[in-house]
């Protein structure tokens, strides 16, 4: 009715003359200012505790989005990681310059397949014709002594010098002699040839029989002994690519299930998840301290050449759980403090939290050890929703039963305190 007075009397009698459309508005603002609002709807009652339970109300509709999965039985898992192809470093050459030079001549390409002591490329070295001159000389020289030594033989068997002249030209020789066989033997190593010639051409010859995967030379690029090593890309690389290694970074869990001489699958994205056989070769002794995992090295044929060195794949690995283990989606487990737990369906609307172990922790799937049996079902959909509302029940159950085990010895203090005041009033009236 306030609501009315004030809205008569904004409108004067000016606006009722304007004539019948003043009326018809004012009319409408009447009806709207008579026209009730609506009810508020009552919100759903929230859920108790009763014990260990947390229980809702029949057709709650918070139960509707608790996602409920069994628990299943399981005797191992697979068990993915990530892992990486490189070449088999045991069929697998790094060919750098030993001597500074110029490319002269390329006679390798990738792809081409080379014979042990093929020559891959040639150049013009003067540190290497240095080397050549050594060896001329020491095999000149080796010649000289020689000469000298069967000399000295024949004068000491016609009794002109003496035993200790011979000796010393047998000495010199044998100096001369093993020079010639150094420098022979260092000349020979780096690609040159044993003779007389000093042509200053270094050639870079393949050791293994094998395939060119990687050139990193041009002609003409001048090349020196200390652009080798770590980081630095080599001349060449030569690996029979029919077989690579999988290098694997395992987790501390999962080293048991990776031991020389055991078999894994791996799986390459790139070629539409096609799986091959693995075996285990060898593992590491220490954790990385930077990504807590270990470095695990398997071996894979590759016959057919469809892996390629650097390929990111994944190795599936099955791991073998403890008896009595049971299978749940990782969204169910909880970490609650250090401990974890999960919620298990009681009835249709009530659930109760428990203490459960874990046995292994994955990103899709945890596999429970201790509390959880085959078939049970847990909430596995919007779990942190039910472990919220369970806190939020349990505080509240808590509040109320402070409030009424307060209230108790809070009325005989009343009692006291009345009785008190009319005595006194009493005595005040005698």
């Amino acid at each position: 009715m306030n609501n009315l007075k004030k809205i008569t009397h904004r409108f004067s009698l000016n606006h009722i003359r304007h004539g019948l459309g003043g009326l018809v508005v004012l009319c409408a603002i009447l009806l709207t200012a008579c026209h009730e609002a609506p009810a508020p709807k009552q919100d759903a009652p929230a859920p108790i505790v009763q014990g260990q339970q947390i229980r809702f109300p029949p057709n709650h509709p918070q139960l509707a989005l608790l996602g409920i999965s069994a628990a299943a039985a399981t005797k191992s898992i697979t068990v993915e990681l990530p892992a990486k192809l490189v070449w088999n470093e045991d069929h697998t050459q790094r060919i750098y310059a030993s001597f500074a030079g110029r490319v002269a001549i390329i006679r390798a390409d990738i792809g081409q397949s080379v014979a042990v002591g093929q020559a891959l490329a040639n150049l013009a070295s003067p540190e290497f014709g240095v080397a050549q001159a050594d060896t001329a000389k020491a095999q000149a020289d080796l010649r000289m002594t020689q000469k000298a030594l069967a000399r000295q033989k024949e004068l000491f068997d016609a009794g002109i010098i003496a035993r200790k002249e011979l000796d010393g030209a047998e000495a010199d020789a044998a100096r001369a002699g093993a020079e010639a066989a150094r420098a022979e033997a260092r000349t020979r190593l780096y690609g040159g040839v044993s003779n007389l010639s000093v042509n200053q051409q270094l050639t870079l010859a393949s050791t293994i029989n094998g395939v060119v995967v990687e050139r990193n030379l041009n002609p003409g690029q001048e090349l020196r002994p200390d652009q080798s090593g770590v980081g630095v890309p080599p001349l060449f690389t030569i690996s029979d690519p029919s077989s690579l290694w999988v290098q694997i970074d395992a987790r501390e869990s999962d080293i048991g299930s990776l031991k020389p001489g055991s078999t894994f699958e791996i799986v390459v994205p790139s070629l539409g998840g096609q799986a091959f056989q693995a075996v285990v070769k060898a593992a590491g002794d220490f954790i990385d301290p930077a990504t807590r995992t270990i470095k695990v090295r398997g071996l894979i044929a590759n016959p057919q050449r469809l892996l390629k060195a650097e390929m990111l794949v994944t190795a599936r690995i099955t791991r073998q759980m403890p008896s009595d283990s049971v299978i749940v989606p990782a969204s169910a487990a909880l970490l609650y403090g250090a401990k974890h737990q999960v919620f298990v369906q009681s009835a249709a609307s009530a659930f109760e939290p428990r203490e459960v172990e874990l046995a292994y922790e994955g990103p899709n799937d945890v596999v429970i050890s201790k509390g959880l049996k085959a078939g049970e079902t847990v909430v596995s959909d919007n779990t942190l929703l039910l472990a919220r509302l369970w806190r939020l029940s349990q505080d509240n159950a808590s509040l109320g039963t402070m409030s009424m085990t307060t209230s108790p010895q809070a009325m005989p203090n009343k009692a006291a305190t009345s009785a008190a005041s009319a005595d006194n009033k009493q005595s005040n009236k005698k």
